[in-house]
């Protein structure tokens, strides 16, 4: 039997993997499964610009197919099961896949019934999440009508996706406002359940001076425990609460369900137990994750994945060989905070390093980082391009490898050591 490689997943990782893994291997050697429940892949930081027509549907939805590599078999179809000691998958239709080497791939979903009160009265007419294709084109059409009031943007819970994407939000949001010249007659608010902006110290205080300087409240500690979408109040676990005529939210977020019904394979989240430098299975020699599905203490971002990319197929490369695993990736994750008004906020770090001012990638970069610049924005704008010409058939970029660069970063004034 030859080597059965089988990957959850057609999003950005396991794409990614599975291209990677192609190149690598030939069809000889090794047969490579991506399994996923339907053939539309999103890019899903495009759904952050659709409220704001900033983008366009057909320009962030394309077939799964097409961004694969010939030779590489898709599976349109839920997964069950996955049994661990069998080392097979079975899917929804009944179809088994045994593996030699399974990846985990299937990234964070939102889970919006989890919070009281949050997809009943009001869902998608004051209420909306712009993390779904459904919520964002509704949450534009609300942007587009809403004359004034008190607009709150905010995150019920972490881990999320893209953790920036509600403050972006709420930047984009009072650009927006103010290019429609009703922005004076506008409450705008970030509420956050954490103690700042950021989890990054640094980060944060620069993060809040901006939402500052915008005008835009920022409640703090704010653990979302009930959603009024009615009377239009949202409600802490303290006893506080904030009123809304218009809220933009981003829901409770946990792994693919059949993980929860595969024992061993996940933990009470869904995510997988993951090797923070291999990014192996914990207890599963053969199972690895990628992406968004796993629980490493690092941001669920596209560059993430990125990032992640050549370590996972160069681990399953040295697996199959029968050789040791690097412990390579270093949780480098790189993190464009779009601000409005053509500027955009880059962001830099990894386990060890939180988000420092400096250059990027190097002393003499191009990219001021932890402050607004037009270039980084431009960066960001043709990303996309990038992504589906590039990133996701498998090349590395000559310039910005899996490693966060060292140089050009700086130790901020009173900034404490990440632990």
């Amino acid at each position: 039997m030859r080597t059965q490689i089988v990957i959850l997943g057609g999003g950005t990782g396991g794409t990614m993997v599975a291209n990677r893994l192609r190149r690598r291997f030939g069809e000889r050697e090794v047969d490579i499964h991506v399994v996923d429940r339907d053939d539309r892949h999103v890019y899903q930081p495009g759904l952050l610009f659709l409220p704001f027509g900033l983008t366009t549907l057909d320009e962030i939805v394309r077939p799964r197919q097409r961004q694969l590599h010939s030779g590489i078999q898709f599976h349109e179809d839920e997964v069950a099961t996955v049994a661990v000691g069998r080392e097979e998958v079975r899917l929804a239709d009944g179809t088994l896949l045994p593996y030699h080497v399974l990846v985990v791939a299937t990234g964070a979903h939102l889970r919006p019934e989890a919070t009281p009160g949050l997809t009943g009265p009001g869902w998608n007419e004051r209420v909306f999440t712009f993390y779904t294709q459904t919520g964002s084109e509704a949450l534009g059409e609300a942007l587009a009508s809403f004359e004034g009031g008190r607009l709150v943007v905010n995150f019920v819970a972490g881990p999320i996706k893209c953790p920036v994407a509600p403050l972006e939000f709420a930047f984009l949001a009072d650009w927006f406002l103010r290019k429609r010249g009703i922005r004076s007659s506008v409450e705008l608010a970030f509420a956050s359940p954490l103690e700042g902006v950021f989890p990054d110290e640094v980060a944060s205080r620069r993060l809040a001076e901006l939402l500052e300087a915008k005008e835009i409240e920022l409640i703090t500690g704010f653990s979302v425990c009930e959603v009024d979408g009615a009377d239009g109040v949202l409600r802490a676990e303290d006893g506080r609460s904030t009123g809304f005529d218009l809220l933009a939210t981003v829901p409770l977020h946990a792994g693919a369900a059949f993980v929860e019904r595969s024992e061993p394979l996940g933990d009470a989240l869904g995510f997988i137990p993951t090797n923070k430098h291999t990014l192996r299975h914990e207890s599963a020699a053969n199972i690895f994750a990628i992406g968004d599905a796993t629980d490493l203490p690092t941001s669920k971002a596209g560059s993430v994945a990125r990032f992640e990319a050549g370590a996972l197929t160069n681990n399953i490369a040295r697996h199959l060989a029968g050789e040791k695993l690097e412990r390579v990736y270093d949780g480098h994750a790189n993190l464009v905070v779009e601000t409005g008004f053509s500027k955009a906020l880059l962001l830099d770090f990894n386990y060890e390093t939180e988000a420092l001012p400096g250059r990027f990638p190097h002393a003499a970069g191009p990219l001021p980082l932890l402050r607004e610049s037009r270039l980084s924005h431009l960066g960001n704008m043709l990303y996309p391009s990038l992504y589906w010409h590039a990133l996701l058939a498998g090349r590395d970029l000559p310039i910005v490898g899996p490693a966060m660069p060292r140089g050009g970063k700086r130790q901020a004034r009173g900034a404490p050591a990440r632990t």
